[in-house]
């Protein structure tokens, strides 16, 4: 079974809240992370296999093979842009931006196995030099899960798809942080 993201959430007695409240917790410990440029961190969240994709403006369920994506990275590419973001030489981000992340609206729409597909909502502010810009959107992960080393469960990410619900430029045209 694959599991599509583009599904309606899970509802009724098949809904599993509790799996649903692990998967929030996690997107909202990843925001966190983001925020507070924590990005090494933030790598440690990714699966070998991920997929990172921002989709352009009009684009948003376009084949990245063949269709605009302001981003679409592998994990060797969001390595490199991680180590760029935090060199002095990223002059886009020197000073760094100031970041609010929200995240809400957290579904879990299918599970297959150790799989989990979510959908989300972003609000994300950015202050950098005296400007405030914002994105707003709705993110698609592919999760799957992990045992910690503590025992617990926990998750890496496969996909990550950010759907910007505006054009780049309506948010001050550049897109230099991770959203």
């Amino acid at each position: 079974m694959t599991v599509s993201t583009s599904e309606a959430p899970a509802v009724g007695n098949s809904f599993d809240h509790e799996l649903n409240s692990r998967v929030a917790d996690f997107l909202y410990r990843e925001a966190a992370l983001l925020d507070d440029w924590r990005l090494d961190e933030w790598l440690e969240l990714m699966d070998d296999s991920i997929k990172y994709r921002v989709p352009a403006w009009g684009y948003e369920n376009g084949d990245p093979r063949s269709t605009l994506h302001v981003v679409n990275d592998d994990l060797q590419l969001i390595r490199g842009r991680v180590t760029r973001l935090k060199s002095k030489h990223a002059h886009a981000e020197s000073p760094k931006s100031y970041t609010t992340r929200q995240v809400s609206n957290v579904h879990v729409v299918a599970q297959d196995g150790e799989i989990v597909a979510v959908r989300s909502t972003f609000t994300i502010l950015r202050a950098r030099l005296g400007e405030v810009d914002h994105f707003v959107g709705t993110y698609t992960h592919r999760l799957r899960s992990v045992e910690q080393s503590d025992g617990g469960l926990g998750f890496r990410i496969i996909e990550r798809i950010a759907r910007l619900g505006h054009p780049v430029i309506d948010a001050g045209g550049t897109v230099s942080i991770v959203l």
